[in-house]
């Protein structure tokens, strides 16, 4: 290695790994179409994790959910844990994240306090003060909410102030929440105005982080974190009529398809299914309700949800611009990939749950970096988002801790002839024990297993590749 490159990881959530436009054309994504031209596209990467926040953690540790100790959605990854961008800043990098966190829970308690959680969320007097460091970060610029959600607040707030929209509070769920039948649901177009769009603020921030990298002569180490396209499905116009609904073709069930599966699978066609089993605690279960939706239902969804993918995308484009025009491009090494898939209509499935299929766990994943991966390659090898914080030491020239779990996966990305992985593997437990599901990834087979439960799945990816 003769460079100490930037490192530039950009990352949607919730993003189905179809939903690009070099595999789809259905969809238009055309900075994320360039990327997999100028560098190689991964069609079979995995997430550690199909939750936002054990996969997050993942990603700036190294290590599988079951080590780092965020674990689920309402557990909080310990502030103590080695991160890759604590390594980085050691060797002189400059590191920031911008835009999703997600590393704490919404719920916090005098023993495990959250940044992430209301009231704290809305005190823009904290966040106008707090830029880091946090989880070897030392500049952090964040959101927490999905489109109009709650949980709008933080830097991104602040931001909105100061773009002049005093009164953003309109646009989003009201804190605290109102009595369920008098929330306001929206769905398609979304009021709040395109230019103040979290989408547009990641970008201008991500932007700006670069600018004074770049003229302090410092390598970064920078994570644009998008929130889109998680439901709800909500995009500021002219995204929100960018796809005709009638045109679109969401996923389906396949008639009699859950009779073999485990039993929570068929319960999700249910108009009013039993999940009490699975209720253990109070932590969330995604995905443990009734699943049941009309195609047409589907359809408007699925322009929405490709509008805000191609909002998003339109807004990577700026930054790797910025990147021409800095003159970095050449010397920058970027990723982009999303935390974990989604369903939409694909089994009969919505979302996110307990549903190990390949819409899920397998992810969008591209890789350029000039010089060093291949333009314009498309690899069948195996990788896992595990891997991000080792490699990105590795570019560096840094060593790798041992405590990482996760591989050097740059011989796989330069396309060394029988590099990579073997396997991949991805946990999933909402609960204790009740939701508490493995499973593990090759070339051609795929087996999950259940804790303490009397059956499994084992499937041929070669003969049903869904």
């Amino acid at each position: 290695m003769t460079r100490t490159p930037n490192i530039l990881l950009m990352t949607s959530d919730q993003q189905h790994t179809s939903a690009l436009g070099a595999t789809n054309p259905a969809i238009r994504t055309p900075a994320l179409d360039r990327l997999a031209r100028e560098g190689t596209r991964f069609d079979r990467a995995y997430c550690p994790n199909p939750v936002c926040s054990p996969t997050r953690a993942s990603i700036i540790t190294g290590l599988y959910p079951s080590v780092h100790g965020c674990w689920t959605i309402g557990v909080k990854l310990p502030e103590d844990v080695p991160t890759v961008g604590q390594a980085l800043g050691h060797r002189g990098y400059a590191t920031g994240l911008i835009g999703k966190a997600h590393f704490q829970p919404l719920g916090s308690t005098p023993e495990s306090p959250s940044l992430e959680a209301q009231p704290t969320l809305r005190d823009l007097d904290f966040w106008r003060a707090f830029r880091g460091p946090w989880y070897g970060f030392d500049h952090v610029e964040v959101c927490r909410n999905h489109a109009d959600e709650s949980h709008a607040g933080q830097h991104y707030a602040v931001w909105l102030e100061e773009q002049g929209l005093r009164n953003w509070r309109d646009y989003f769920q009201p804190w605290p929440p109102p009595p369920a039948g008098q929330r306001r649901r929206r769905h398609g177009a979304w009021e709040l105005p395109e230019a103040l769009h979290y989408n547009r603020w990641i970008a201008d921030r991500s932007i700006a982080f670069i600018d004074r990298a770049a003229t302090a002569e410092a390598p970064f180490f920078l994570w644009a974190s998008f929130p889109d396209p998680h439901p709800p499905y909500l995009v500021p116009e002219p995204w929100a009529s960018l796809y005709d609904p009638a045109a679109m073709a969401p996923g389906a069930l396949t008639p009699g398809e859950h009779a073999g599966n485990p039993p929570h699978f068929g319960r999700t066609q249910e108009a009013h299914p039993d999940f009490s089993e699975f209720r253990e605690t109070a932590f969330a279960n995604h995905g443990l309700g009734s699943h049941l939706q009309e195609r047409a239902s589907l359809q408007r969804d699925l322009a929405i949800y490709y509008g805000m993918t191609s909002f998003m995308d339109r807004e990577i484009g700026r930054i790797l611009d910025r990147l021409d025009a800095l003159g970095l491009a050449g010397d920058t090494l970027v990723v982009f990939t999303t935390d974990h898939g989604h369903f939409l209509g694909q089994h009969g499935l919505n979302a996110k749950g307990p549903f190990h299929y390949e819409d899920l766990i397998r992810i969008p994943f591209l890789v350029r970096w000039p010089g060093e991966v291949p333009a314009g390659a498309v690899s069948a090898g195996l990788q896992s988002t595990v891997d991000l914080a080792p490699t990105f030491l590795a570019a560096a020239g840094a060593p790798v801790p041992g405590l990482m779990q996760g591989l050097n996966a740059l011989p796989s990305w330069r396309g060394e002839a029988g590099a990579g992985r073997d396997h991949a593997i991805v946990e999933n437990r909402h609960q204790p024990t009740a939701v508490h599901l493995r499973t593990y990834v090759e070339q051609r087979y795929k087996l999950t297993v259940y804790r303490d439960r009397p059956y499994g799945e084992l499937w041929d990816l070669e003969e049903d590749p869904g």
